[in-house]
Protein backbone atom coordinates (compact mmCIF):
# COMPACT_ATOMS: atom_id res chain seq x y z
CA UNK A 1 0.00 0.00 0.00
CA UNK A 2 1.72 3.35 -0.89
CA UNK A 3 2.27 5.95 1.56
CA UNK A 4 -0.99 8.34 1.28
CA UNK A 5 -1.76 11.82 2.33
CA UNK A 6 -4.10 13.15 4.56
CA UNK A 7 -6.32 14.29 1.42
CA UNK A 8 -5.72 11.42 -0.80
CA UNK A 9 -6.61 9.39 1.91
CA UNK A 10 -10.35 11.25 2.54
CA UNK A 11 -10.86 10.64 -1.34
CA UNK A 12 -9.70 7.28 -0.98
CA UNK A 13 -11.85 6.61 1.96
CA UNK A 14 -14.92 8.37 0.17
CA UNK A 15 -14.35 7.59 -3.53
CA UNK A 16 -11.99 4.41 -3.76
CA UNK A 17 -15.43 2.71 -5.16
CA UNK A 18 -16.69 4.66 -7.79
CA UNK A 19 -13.00 5.15 -9.26
CA UNK A 20 -12.68 1.24 -8.89
CA UNK A 21 -15.41 1.75 -10.91
CA UNK A 22 -14.84 3.66 -13.79
CA UNK A 23 -11.47 2.23 -14.07
CA UNK A 24 -12.50 -1.49 -14.52
CA UNK A 25 -15.25 -0.09 -16.98
CA UNK A 26 -12.25 0.62 -19.45
CA UNK A 27 -10.66 -2.86 -18.63
CA UNK A 28 -8.00 -1.23 -16.00
CA UNK A 29 -7.28 -3.29 -13.08
CA UNK A 30 -6.42 -0.89 -9.99
CA UNK A 31 -3.16 -2.33 -8.33
CA UNK A 32 -4.66 -1.19 -4.87
CA UNK A 33 -8.15 -1.09 -4.87
CA UNK A 34 -8.66 0.16 -1.72
CA UNK A 35 -6.72 3.08 -2.26
CA UNK A 36 -6.87 3.84 -6.43
CA UNK A 37 -6.19 7.19 -6.13
CA UNK A 38 -2.91 8.09 -5.60
CA UNK A 39 -0.80 11.59 -4.01
CA UNK A 40 -0.36 12.89 -7.84
CA UNK A 41 -4.18 12.84 -8.13
CA UNK A 42 -5.34 14.12 -5.24
CA UNK A 43 -3.03 17.43 -5.21
CA UNK A 44 -4.15 17.69 -8.53
CA UNK A 45 -8.29 17.41 -7.92
CA UNK A 46 -7.69 19.64 -4.95
CA UNK A 47 -5.50 22.39 -7.06
CA UNK A 48 -8.32 22.00 -9.95
CA UNK A 49 -10.96 22.88 -6.79
CA UNK A 50 -8.72 25.67 -5.72
CA UNK A 51 -8.51 27.78 -8.90
CA UNK A 52 -12.19 26.67 -10.08
CA UNK A 53 -13.31 28.42 -6.83
CA UNK A 54 -10.66 30.89 -7.60
CA UNK A 55 -12.60 32.05 -10.59
CA UNK A 56 -15.89 31.46 -9.40
CA UNK A 57 -15.33 34.38 -6.70
CA UNK A 58 -13.99 36.36 -9.78
CA UNK A 59 -16.90 36.37 -11.43
CA UNK A 60 -19.13 36.78 -8.06
CA UNK A 61 -17.17 39.73 -7.38
CA UNK A 62 -16.56 41.86 -10.45
CA UNK A 63 -16.72 45.37 -10.21
CA UNK A 64 -15.07 48.02 -12.47
CA UNK A 65 -15.92 50.71 -9.36
CA UNK A 66 -14.65 49.29 -6.43
CA UNK A 67 -12.53 46.14 -7.20
CA UNK A 68 -11.28 43.65 -5.02
CA UNK A 69 -7.69 42.35 -4.10
CA UNK A 70 -8.66 39.15 -5.69
CA UNK A 71 -9.70 41.01 -9.03
CA UNK A 72 -6.19 42.96 -8.82
CA UNK A 73 -4.70 39.68 -8.65
CA UNK A 74 -6.66 38.42 -11.61
CA UNK A 75 -5.92 41.47 -13.87
CA UNK A 76 -1.98 41.40 -13.12
CA UNK A 77 -2.42 38.00 -13.90
CA UNK A 78 -4.46 38.70 -17.14
CA UNK A 79 -2.09 41.26 -18.09
CA UNK A 80 1.31 39.76 -17.39
CA UNK A 81 0.24 36.54 -19.63
CA UNK A 82 -0.86 39.18 -22.20
CA UNK A 83 2.25 40.91 -22.51
CA UNK A 84 4.27 37.82 -22.82
CA UNK A 85 1.78 36.54 -25.55
CA UNK A 86 1.03 39.52 -27.79
CA UNK A 87 4.80 39.85 -28.61
CA UNK A 88 5.26 36.15 -29.78
CA UNK A 89 1.87 35.24 -31.05
CA UNK A 90 0.78 38.36 -32.85
CA UNK A 91 -2.88 39.68 -33.27
CA UNK A 92 -4.41 36.56 -32.40
CA UNK A 93 -3.13 36.21 -28.85
CA UNK A 94 -6.13 36.88 -27.55
CA UNK A 95 -7.93 33.23 -28.33
CA UNK A 96 -5.60 31.49 -26.45
CA UNK A 97 -5.38 34.16 -23.13
CA UNK A 98 -7.70 32.40 -21.21
CA UNK A 99 -5.70 28.86 -21.80
CA UNK A 100 -2.58 30.25 -20.98
CA UNK A 101 -3.78 31.96 -17.82
CA UNK A 102 -5.29 28.22 -16.91
CA UNK A 103 -2.22 26.27 -17.57
CA UNK A 104 0.08 29.01 -15.85
CA UNK A 105 -2.06 29.32 -12.32
CA UNK A 106 -2.40 25.41 -12.97
CA UNK A 107 1.40 24.47 -12.85
CA UNK A 108 2.24 27.28 -10.25
CA UNK A 109 -0.28 26.03 -8.18
CA UNK A 110 1.28 22.21 -8.20
CA UNK A 111 4.47 23.37 -7.95
CA UNK A 112 4.29 25.29 -5.03
CA UNK A 113 1.65 22.89 -2.93
CA UNK A 114 4.91 20.98 -2.26
CA UNK A 115 5.60 24.17 0.32
CA UNK A 116 2.49 23.56 2.38
CA UNK A 117 3.38 20.94 5.05
CA UNK A 118 1.37 18.00 4.73
CA UNK A 119 1.33 18.10 1.04
CA UNK A 120 3.32 17.49 -1.97
CA UNK A 121 3.67 18.89 -5.17
CA UNK A 122 2.28 17.07 -8.14
CA UNK A 123 4.49 17.88 -10.87
CA UNK A 124 7.16 15.97 -8.88
CA UNK A 125 5.44 12.97 -10.51
CA UNK A 126 6.13 12.21 -14.11
CA UNK A 127 2.77 11.99 -14.52
CA UNK A 128 1.37 15.22 -14.24
CA UNK A 129 3.63 17.08 -16.10
CA UNK A 130 3.29 14.25 -19.30
CA UNK A 131 -0.37 15.14 -19.06
CA UNK A 132 0.12 19.18 -19.23
CA UNK A 133 2.23 18.65 -22.14
CA UNK A 134 0.22 16.27 -24.00
CA UNK A 135 -3.01 18.38 -23.33
CA UNK A 136 -0.67 21.09 -24.49
CA UNK A 137 0.60 19.47 -27.84
CA UNK A 138 -3.08 18.72 -28.51
CA UNK A 139 -4.23 22.01 -28.10
CA UNK A 140 -1.54 24.09 -30.52
CA UNK A 141 -1.94 21.38 -33.06
CA UNK A 142 -5.44 21.96 -32.83
CA UNK A 143 -5.53 25.60 -33.55
CA UNK A 144 -2.76 25.00 -36.33
CA UNK A 145 -5.12 22.97 -37.92
CA UNK A 146 -7.80 25.76 -37.34
CA UNK A 147 -5.57 28.83 -38.36
CA UNK A 148 -4.11 26.96 -41.51
CA UNK A 149 -6.63 23.87 -42.47
CA UNK A 150 -4.99 20.99 -44.88
CA UNK A 151 -1.78 23.91 -45.60
CA UNK A 152 -0.95 22.87 -41.93
CA UNK A 153 0.95 19.86 -42.87
CA UNK A 154 3.51 22.12 -45.23
CA UNK A 155 5.10 23.06 -41.41
CA UNK A 156 6.43 19.69 -42.00
CA UNK A 157 7.34 19.52 -44.87
CA UNK A 158 10.10 22.13 -45.56
CA UNK A 159 10.52 24.97 -48.50
CA UNK A 160 12.32 22.34 -50.96
CA UNK A 161 9.75 19.79 -52.28
CA UNK A 162 12.48 17.07 -53.38
CA UNK A 163 13.49 16.88 -49.26
CA UNK A 164 9.82 16.46 -48.38
CA UNK A 165 10.48 12.22 -47.50
CA UNK A 166 13.20 13.25 -45.47
CA UNK A 167 11.74 16.52 -43.58
CA UNK A 168 8.28 15.05 -42.71
CA UNK A 169 9.66 12.23 -40.25
CA UNK A 170 12.34 15.08 -38.31
CA UNK A 171 9.50 17.53 -37.89
CA UNK A 172 6.93 14.36 -36.57
CA UNK A 173 9.72 13.43 -34.20
CA UNK A 174 10.79 17.09 -33.16
CA UNK A 175 7.18 17.49 -31.89
CA UNK A 176 6.97 14.94 -30.28
CA UNK A 177 10.42 15.87 -28.70
CA UNK A 178 8.68 18.79 -27.50
CA UNK A 179 6.49 17.00 -25.49
CA UNK A 180 9.47 15.09 -23.42
CA UNK A 181 11.08 18.26 -23.22
CA UNK A 182 8.30 20.06 -21.47
CA UNK A 183 7.42 17.27 -19.20
CA UNK A 184 11.07 16.17 -18.22
CA UNK A 185 12.25 19.77 -17.57
CA UNK A 186 9.30 20.37 -15.24
CA UNK A 187 9.56 16.32 -13.82
CA UNK A 188 12.85 16.89 -13.16
CA UNK A 189 13.12 19.97 -11.51
CA UNK A 190 10.18 19.42 -9.32
CA UNK A 191 10.84 16.36 -8.04
CA UNK A 192 14.87 17.50 -7.45
CA UNK A 193 13.82 20.49 -5.61
CA UNK A 194 11.21 18.23 -3.65
CA UNK A 195 14.23 15.56 -2.98
CA UNK A 196 16.97 18.57 -1.65
CA UNK A 197 14.48 20.14 0.70
CA UNK A 198 13.36 17.10 2.66
CA UNK A 199 17.35 15.56 2.59
CA UNK A 200 18.03 18.97 4.49
CA UNK A 201 14.63 18.86 6.59
CA UNK A 202 15.91 15.70 7.99
CA UNK A 203 19.56 16.74 8.11
CA UNK A 204 19.33 19.64 9.56
CA UNK A 205 15.76 21.06 10.54
CA UNK A 206 16.53 24.42 11.62
CA UNK A 207 17.53 27.40 9.44
CA UNK A 208 19.30 26.01 6.89
CA UNK A 209 15.81 24.36 4.76
CA UNK A 210 14.59 27.77 4.86
CA UNK A 211 17.33 28.88 2.47
CA UNK A 212 15.90 25.45 -0.13
CA UNK A 213 12.36 26.36 0.50
CA UNK A 214 13.37 29.67 -1.20
CA UNK A 215 15.45 28.42 -3.55
CA UNK A 216 12.10 25.78 -4.71
CA UNK A 217 9.77 28.55 -4.47
CA UNK A 218 11.75 30.18 -7.01
CA UNK A 219 12.11 27.01 -9.18
CA UNK A 220 8.35 26.46 -9.01
CA UNK A 221 7.53 30.03 -10.63
CA UNK A 222 10.48 29.90 -13.17
CA UNK A 223 9.43 25.98 -13.99
CA UNK A 224 5.65 27.87 -14.23
CA UNK A 225 7.01 30.41 -16.37
CA UNK A 226 9.04 28.35 -18.94
CA UNK A 227 6.22 26.15 -19.26
CA UNK A 228 3.90 28.64 -20.56
CA UNK A 229 6.46 30.74 -22.13
CA UNK A 230 7.16 27.34 -24.39
CA UNK A 231 3.31 27.20 -25.18
CA UNK A 232 3.31 30.49 -26.84
CA UNK A 233 6.01 29.77 -28.68
CA UNK A 234 4.76 26.49 -29.93
CA UNK A 235 1.50 28.54 -30.65
CA UNK A 236 2.69 30.93 -32.60
CA UNK A 237 4.60 28.46 -34.46
CA UNK A 238 1.41 26.83 -35.33
CA UNK A 239 -1.11 29.15 -35.94
CA UNK A 240 1.57 31.21 -38.29
CA UNK A 241 0.72 31.93 -42.09
CA UNK A 242 2.94 30.69 -45.00
CA UNK A 243 3.58 34.10 -47.26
Amino acid sequence: MPKQLLFTRFLNLHFAAQVDALLRAFHIQPAHPTAPITNALAMELLIFCVLLLYFILIRLTLNIEKPKTIQHFAELTHEFVVEQSEPIIGHEFGRFTSYLTALLLFILGCNLLGLVPGFESPTASYVVPLGCALVTFVYYHFHGIRANGFGYVKQFLGPVWWLYPLMFPIEVISHLARVMSLSVRLYANMFAGDMVTLAFFSLIPVGVPLLFLGLHFGVALIQGYVFMILTIVYLSLAVAHEH
